[in-house]
């Protein structure tokens, strides 16, 4: 029987963590601007769960919803006025964007110090030079899971399934810190399933459902599945054959309740780091 690695566990963990600590501070709390352009459904959810969260901790949240017409050079302004905002100490911009705004040039305007999305040019050097920085929240997250769970990395064979630079290439870069040996696939890789039975860790982000089975998965591996898809029956499921390969991996997360929650916990405590300026320079 394999380990579930719940995710919504770690969160709670992770949050009550952040409440004693935001217990502690002297002087304001950690602030989180969050910035949402038009009107997608999607978005809408995700961050009413992450002023949800901030309330939690005992955080200062801002969401400022702009109209999808909105134009780039007025969200460039109000960056501009968070960045200069001594009460928020991490800015949030919510993706999707429409098309006419540049995802580049708006992450590029956020300040290092506050990217809490850990998007910026600045952090992502800082990732991959193996220096201190706000990295993003979902491969922080995964990395954080596995070391609750005392899953050695150090030496194994990593293989992330997707080169996103949300998820797949940080968590690559995350992944090397922990000495693992990586390799990278994606959708021109043309012998997959022989590189996912190669695996000792494999790391799936495609967005496609159940794409993984059961006679992709290396007997004893650790899988992660940070997809979420709807099947054609309307069911909520990963990139990852669930019932297919629990009974041959040694641990796996599931879908729902295994990386989403663990987004929005690693999204709270870049907050907090930001808040404190350590270590970021």
């Amino acid at each position: 029987m394999s380990l579930v690695l719940s995710g919504r566990k770690y969160a709670r963990v992770v949050r009550a963590s952040l409440r004693d600590r935001v217990n502690g501070l002297d002087g304001s709390p950690p602030g989180l601007a969050v910035i949402m352009v038009g009107d997608n459904p999607a978005s809408r959810v995700y961050v009413g769960a992450k002023e949800k969260a901030c309330k939690k901790v005992g955080y200062s949240s801002r969401v400022i919803c702009l109209p999808a017409e909105v134009t780039e050079k007025d969200i460039l302004s109000l960056i501009d006025e968070l960045n200069a905002d001594n009460s928020v100490h991490g800015i949030l911009v919510q993706l999707p964007l429409p098309d006419h705004i540049s995802d580049d040039r708006i992450a590029s305007a956020v300040l290092p110090e506050k990217d809490v999305d850990g998007f910026h040019p600045v952090n992502v050097g800082r990732l991959w030079r193996g220096e201190d920085g706000l990295f993003p929240c979902t491969p922080s997250g995964i990395v954080e899971l596995l070391h609750h769970h005392d899953i050695a990395m150090s030496g194994k064979n990593a293989l992330i399934v997707g080169r996103s630079n949300i998820v797949g290439k940080p968590m690559a870069a995350l992944l090397l810190r922990e000495n693992c040996t990586v390799t990278v696939a994606h959708s021109r890789t043309v012998d997959l399933k022989e590189q996912c039975l190669r695996a000792d860790i494999l790391i799936v982000a495609v967005g496609r459902a159940e794409m993984i089975k059961g006679g992709w998965v290396k007997h004893g591996a650790v899988v992660v599945d940070v997809g979420m898809n709807r099947n054609s029956d309307g069911k909520l499921v990963g990139d990852v054959a669930y019932d297919e390969v629990s009974s041959i991996c040694s641990a796996i997360t599931p879908v729902p309740g295994g990386v989403g929650p663990l987004t929005i916990a690693f999204l709270l405590e870049n907050t907090f780091k930001a808040r404190s300026k350590l270590p970021v320079k």
